[in-house]
């Protein structure tokens, strides 16, 4: 039996969504997302859950914050990033097969970018579980774009600064908000 060839890469640059595809963290920013809404005395469901996911925080928080009645986008941003960064708050791990998959490619020459909806302190802290920064030649935060996904503004960012047609760039997304993202780049 001889081994299956390896599989050949026509895209010219992979770009990568962080949080639930290279590193889990739903876990993290589901329980600091219930602990901020439960704080303030208001109910917590999956589907308000999944308004949140992929998308940055201050424009998922923004779509509730008239239930708070008081406290700011920011200020209820701030607090939530508290119990996401506290002793208490679930560790991210890498998604099975990322830290491989990322060393595969480099190592094949492969450009590879980040697009994250996260802050880049957020983000350098947890490329680390998957090989470190040092990987990707473009990252893409939040305080890059003026819009978070879906719009594309941060797959065009990647793109422009691989210097690569969006059509010539494989997205690896894991929810909704990012494939409409990288769909619409």
């Amino acid at each position: 039996m001889t081994a299956p060839e390896p599989h050949s890469l026509q895209a010219k640059a992979a770009l990568f969504d962080l949080d639930g595809t290279l590193v889990a963290t739903e876990h993290r920013s589901r329980a600091a997302w219930t602990r901020l809404f439960t704080t303030h005395g208001l109910p917590v469901d999956d589907a308000l859950l999944a308004t949140f996911v992929g998308r940055r925080g201050q424009e998922a928080l923004a779509d509730h914050v008239d239930r708070f009645g008081g406290p700011t986008v920011d200020e209820l941003f701030e607090e939530a990033c508290g119990y996401l960064m506290g002793p208490d708050s679930p560790p991210p791990y890498a998604v099975p097969g990322a830290a491989g998959l990322l060393a595969d490619l480099h190592g094949r020459g492969v450009p590879l970018a980040v697009v994250t909806s996260g802050l880049r302190a957020h983000a350098t802290e947890l490329l680390e579980h998957v090989g470190g920064a040092g990987l990707f030649q473009v990252i893409v935060t939040a305080e890059d774009v003026q819009a978070g996904k879906p719009d594309p503004q941060g797959y065009l960012a990647a793109c422009r600064a691989l210097g690569v047609h969006p059509a010539d760039g494989i997205a690896f997304e894991d929810a909704p908000a990012g494939v409409s993202a990288a769909a619409a780049a």
